[in-house]
Formats: C-alpha cells, structure tokens, sequence
C-alpha cells in the first residue's frame, strides 16, 4: 500500500550516508556485516543508499559492530527518530509518486533550486485554477479526488517561498513557450500570468524567460530543478521530469553536469527586468 512506502526524506538520507561512513570506517565489508548480524548484503545495501530505513534493532546491532563512540551512536539514533517522522508529503502520497512524494520532503529542507521548466509555469508558481487546467489535462482517466490531493500537494508545496526567516531562494529559467501556451482559457492564463508578474518583484524569486529566437539550447531534452541545502553534508540533488516518469539524481559528475547547464541557460535567457516585462506583455493581450 502507498501509506507503507518508504518514502525518501533528508534525514533518512543523512542516516544511510552516516551508517556506511561507519562501516567503512571499521573496515567492515558489507558480507562481513551479514555474517555477524545476520543483515541481508540486500537489506544493507538498500539502508545505506536510503532506499530502506533501518528498524531500532536493526541501527543498534550494526552500531554495536561498527565500535561507534556514544556520541556518534546518538546521533545515529537521532537521525533515525526524525527519519520516523512524517515528512510534508505524508497527506499526498497515495496520490503521487515515490519520486514526487520524495522531491517534496527535499524541497521543503532546501534553501535553494535552480529550476529550467519547458512548457508549463512551474508548481510553485502556479495558481489554482492554471494548476488543475494542468492536471486535469495531464490525468484525463483519474478521479477527481486524486486531481484534488495533487493540487492541495501544489498549493502546500508554494508556501516555501513564504516561510517566515528563510524563504526558499528560486531561480527559474522559463522557455517562453510556457507565457505563450494559453492553459485552460484566456481568463485562467491571463491570471497565472499576473501571479507569475507578482513573483518578479519578491526578493527571493529570480524569474529569466528563454526566448524563441535564442534558438537551440543544451536543455531541450526536458525539465529539472537543481536543490541546494543549508547543511554543508546534504550534498545537492537534481530532480528531473519526463514523459517517461520523474527522477532523482545524485551523484557529484551529475549535479555538476546540471549545473553546467543551468548556466548556460540563465546566460542565454532574457534579464530578469526584461523578463518581467515580456511576461506583463504577454498577460495584457490576454485581457
């Protein structure tokens, strides 16, 4: 069932990356570890990539093996309690993916993303009524009622440019296709433009639109987001969207190559004031 997934968040992520530190720190291997606990080389495998969160027992008789200091064991054991806990995607997981479900936790710690979107205004910027045009075109043979769960999970999900002390910082690079595809009417569009006209003028939000005639670019293949964190140990992470499924990556030659990227594309995108302006031209002749 959806409710028993083991859904990422950064705690867990912290905790797999701590727990193999450990290990290699002992000078264990994984096979070693099996035959003194009797851990599946499986099950090891998947709580050290954060795909499986460990059970007490479990994190104590690996700890106890490891020879780890009892500060270190505490923190272990931290780690696992606020893995426990329920991440912001809980009351929506039945109603998207594990990598969806997984991209919300991380977006809600994040203290930055760089995001390239090619066809559509971004989640975090959209309005209600451009967000179920969106879903409602995209799920054609799902129930209302999941269309419903997801839009609540997009408007939750916009509250992280408003959170008070440490607003996500966005940077949004936008193909101009998405300020001209005129989504669920004139009068809806003409709204989420303006909205997106709001979001120019907040100091934690730098919106670039890519224009037509800027031509090719290195970033036609498809959307992604790119996620900073505050703690120098949560190493970034880009999350990309396709027809074929969504993904997280991870990886330093991955993050680096999207950032790369990223780069390119705000080099190659209109100023953030000639931006805005395109964006109230474009809302204006919809009025």
């Amino acid at each position: 069932m959806a409710g028993k997934r083991t859904v990422l968040t950064v705690q867990l992520r912290r905790l797999a990356v701590l727990l193999q530190q450990m290990r290699e720190e002992a000078g264990i291997s994984k096979e070693e570890v099996s035959k003194e606990t009797g851990i599946n080389v499986t099950t090891l495998y998947r709580i050290e990539t954060a795909q499986a969160r460990p059970q007490k027992r479990t994190l104590m008789t690996m700890l106890k093996l490891y020879g780890v200091a009892e500060e270190r064991h505490d923190d272990a054991l931290q780690l696992l309690s606020e893995a426990l806990k329920p991440g912001m995607s809980r009351p929506f997981e039945a109603a998207v993916s594990e990598v969806y479900a997984a991209y919300i936790n991380f977006e809600t710690e994040a203290l930055s993303a760089r995001l390239f979107q090619t066809s559509f205004i971004p989640g975090l910027l959209q309005t209600e009524r451009y967000a179920w045009a969106i879903l409602d075109t995209a799920m054609p043979k799902v129930e209302a009622s999941v269309i419903e769960q997801r839009l609540r999970a997009r408007v939750e999900r916009g509250k992280v440019l408003a959170r008070e002390g440490n607003p996500l910082e966005l940077w949004v690079v936008l193909d101009e296709a998405a300020i001209r595809r005129v989504v669920g009417g004139r009068d809806v569009m003409r709204e989420q433009l303006e909205r997106l006209s709001e979001y120019t003028s907040k100091r934690n939000v730098i919106l670039q639109v890519l224009p037509f005639d800027a031509g090719a670019h290195p970033a036609m293949v498809g959307s992604f987001v790119v996620l900073d964190f505050p703690e120098p140990g949560d190493p970034e992470l880009v999350y990309v969207e396709g027809i074929a499924g969504d993904d997280i990556v991870e990886g330093h030659n991955e993050i680096r190559r999207f950032g790369v990227m990223f780069d390119q594309l705000r080099a190659m995108a209109l100023s953030p004031r000639d931006s805005a302006a395109l964006v109230a031209e474009a809302a204006a002749q919809l009025r």
